[in-house]
């Protein structure tokens, strides 16, 4: 497992450990995220101190033969924590149960806080008393499992989002709402493209919008430390912890203040922000009208008050501080409910101002159920202080509330490629031609690069494996283990049918594998003079289909194989009494099955692949076949101010794009939409149960 991107297994399976651990003790999810973390914390240090240890130990200057020691100004240049010996995570691991492992890792925390001043009164510590000496040791070595040392990447920083992600799921703690989903995070950072300067967040949550501002600069080769500096408002201390933690688990630093928004600025940075990121309380109406009425960050005056003295919708008080804080090159990006586009009254009033100013550079709907604690569809706001003047009187709408992923029953997001189709749109906005051709040109290089996999690719334990050939080869193993029987039975048999069909379309299956192989050798020496600009790669994606509609049948004939062989072996069981036959070797053909299922969904995997990255590259050139911006129903439009106004100055994208066609789903899969109804109503009983046994403990409580 070397690469970042394949560590979704391991997550779900430290996560399912850890909480695990959680369930077999006496504490509840709001007792046990903060000393998880902590630990987390504790490992993603640790890998990252050792990543840069023994570079740093080779430059070391020596005077007189010696060399100097390690310092935490060597770790510091290398976005990384300087670990004193009791602090790292190896040593942790080895105490004993004789060991006192709550103290050792108090004194662990307390040795990193006594070198860095940004992190002291953070780190959890005191929390550790609480927890069962046996079960701190498990969840140690819980959090070191082999295979984690072998990584290279930001593979614990993916870790710790992905725990802070399962705890807003459960409402750990501030019923969630210190979390924003990274995808939405994502998409706001690479639009608003945060390459140097000062970022704030006014309600910081944990950190994610620092965090991902810093990957953009990575990925542009850039030390965020040196590019970015970032800037808090959070009212919830215990939240502050988890962002300062989230920040230097990701080698960043911030200066994040307690404090209630709504009524304090501490970092007085009116006018002087270069970025603005942020995922505010949604519809808050408790906002005192008095305190804020003549805040300067109100630019365009208060969006309306109630009989009580209150601010009736606080949203536009969050927009207003959002745009007041943005330098004269600012640019802002954040979540917003989306009964904020259309609000009337007062609220519409704000909009139409802002909205004068032609400083709302685009808006994007996003559909329900993105976040862990709400269902409610939103949309992301970006506002643009230096906008070219042939936009300063336009807004681009993009709804992309039929673009998404579903991760379970209850979540969704974005795929990367689908936070990608949708910066496409933006970097035609903006006349990044270039960017939309790389971007398709990739994806018809990765689509080639799938079709090779299927005969031989890496695993996630970065072991090559080859799909088809050992789909095919076993099937033959599968065979073998069936014709001892087979040879028993009479030419007419109950099995013949069945057998007869395997057989004949074995041979043809393997020379379809032979043909697609074929295939691919000529769209790769195609590819080779392959030209990047916009009508030759739209050739060249029309080109590819074929290959794609062959992969395809490949699917179907894969699952049609093993369909069959599983057939055989049932008619053998049932009608022809394989398990009283001495012939029969019911645990070779039970191996055997599964290794052919096993190879099956493998195969079947690694060609779907093939036609994935085909349609992100054909959804984009089908949409805008010339790489320029164009009105797309249901999609994108750009809109103008004369339109918006006789909209009632409405900023929501649905009203402007109208309705996207409707799409036949050509990959539909009957049997794995059943399979998917089968997992959800399992978990729906899973959760019946639980939630009985709870009613059921309670009612013991109660004496009931």
């Amino acid at each position: 497992m070397a690469q970042l991107e394949h560590i979704e297994a391991i997550e779900k399976r430290l996560w399912n450990a850890a909480d695990t651990l959680r369930a077999n003790s006496n504490y509840a999810s709001n007792e046990y995220f903060l000393p998880v973390m902590g630990l987390i914390f504790l490992r993603h240090a640790y890998s990252r101190f050792l990543a840069v240890k023994d570079p740093i130990e080779a430059n070391l200057p020596k005077r007189g033969g010696k060399t100097r020691a390690l310092t935490k100004e060597d770790f510091s240049q290398k976005s990384a924590i300087f670990l004193q010996p009791r602090a790292q995570f190896d040593y942790l691991v080895s105490l004993t149960d004789s060991d006192d492992r709550a103290r050792a890792i108090i004194e662990a925390m307390e040795s990193i806080e006594g070198d860095y001043v940004n992190l002291r009164g953070v780190l959890p510590k005191s929390e550790y008393q609480e927890l069962d000496n046996t079960v701190l040791g498990q969840l140690l070595r819980t959090l070191n499992p082999d295979e984690l040392k072998r990584v290279s990447g930001d593979v614990f920083g993916r870790i710790y989002e992905y725990f802070l992600t399962q705890f807003a799921d459960q409402k750990a703690h501030d019923a969630g709402e210190f979390f924003t989903p990274v995808s939405l995070v994502s998409l706001i950072a690479n639009v608003l493209e945060p390459e140097a300067g000062t970022v704030l967040d006014p309600a910081c949550g944990s950190g994610g919008m620092f965090v991902q501002s810093a990957r953009f600069v990575e990925r542009h080769h850039q030390n965020p430390v040196d590019r970015l500096t970032f800037y808090g408002l959070e009212k919830n201390a215990t939240t502050i912890r988890l962002a300062k933690m989230n920040l230097a688990v990701h080698g960043l630093e911030g200066d994040i203040h307690k404090a209630i928004t709504y009524y304090e600025d501490p970092h007085e940075l009116l006018g002087r922000a270069d970025f603005v990121m942020a995922n505010p309380p949604f519809n808050v109406d408790e906002i005192d009208a008095d305190k804020v009425k003549t805040d300067p960050r109100l630019p365009f005056g208060l969006p309306g008050t109630n009989k009580k003295g209150k601010v009736s919708n606080g949203n536009y008080v969050w927009i207003s501080y959002f745009y007041s804080y943005l330098n004269e090159q600012g640019r802002a990006g954040f979540v917003m409910s989306s009964q904020a586009s259309s609000a009337g009254h007062g609220e519409a009033k704000v909009r139409q101002k802002l909205v004068e100013t032609g400083d709302v550079d685009l808006m994007i709907a996003i559909r329900s159920n993105f976040f862990y604690t709400r269902t409610v569809p939103c949309e992301l706001w970006f506002l643009n202080r230096d906008r070219p003047e042939q936009h300063r009187d336009k807004v681009l709408m993009i709804d992309a509330r039929n673009i998404y992923r579903k991760v379970t029953r209850k979540i969704y997001d974005f795929s990367p490629e689908q936070e990608q189709n949708i910066l496409a749109i933006v970097w035609l906005y903006r006349g990044h031609t270039e960017k939309y051709l790389d971007l398709v040109a990739g994806y018809c290089h990765r689509m080639l690069d799938e079709t090779e996999g299927c005969f031989a690719t890496l695993n996630d334990d970065g072991e090559t494996i080859e799909p088809l050939p050992s789909f095919i080869s076993s099937l033959s193993t599968l065979r073998e283990a069936l014709q001892p029987f087979l040879a028993t039975l009479p030419a007419d048999g109950p099995h013949a049918e069945a057998l007869t069909e395997l057989d004949d379309v074995m041979p043809l299956f393997e020379a379809d594998v032979a043909g697609f192989r074929k295939e691919i050798s000529g769209q790769q020496a195609a590819w080779q003079t392959q030209k990047t600009t916009n009508g030759e790669l739209k050739k060249a994606v029309d080109r590819l289909a074929p290959l794609v509609d062959s992969s395809r049948d490949l699917v179907k004939q894969t699952d049609l194989l093993y369909k069959l062989a599983s057939r055989l072996i049932d008619t053998c069981e049932n009608e022809c009494d394989a398990r009283g036959s001495n012939a029969w070797s019911g645990r070779d053909v039970t191996r055997a099955r599964k290794a052919a299922d096993e190879a099956r969904q493998v195969a079947v995997e690694q060609l779907k692949q093939v036609r994935y990255f085909w349609r992100q590259a054909h959804w984009l050139t089908e949409r805008f076949p010339d790489a320029k911006l164009c009105d797309v129903e249901g999609l994108v439009k750009l809109v103008d101010r004369a339109e918006i106004e006789a909209n009632d100055w409405s900023l929501t994208p649905g009203r402007y794009v109208g309705v996207a066609p409707e799409e036949e789903d050509e990959d539909f899969d009957f049997e794995e939409a059943l399979r998917e109804i089968h997992v959800e109503l399992e978990s729906l009983n899973a959760e019946a149960v639980q939630l009985a046994a709870t009613i059921k403990k309670n009612f013991e409580e109660l004496g009931v």
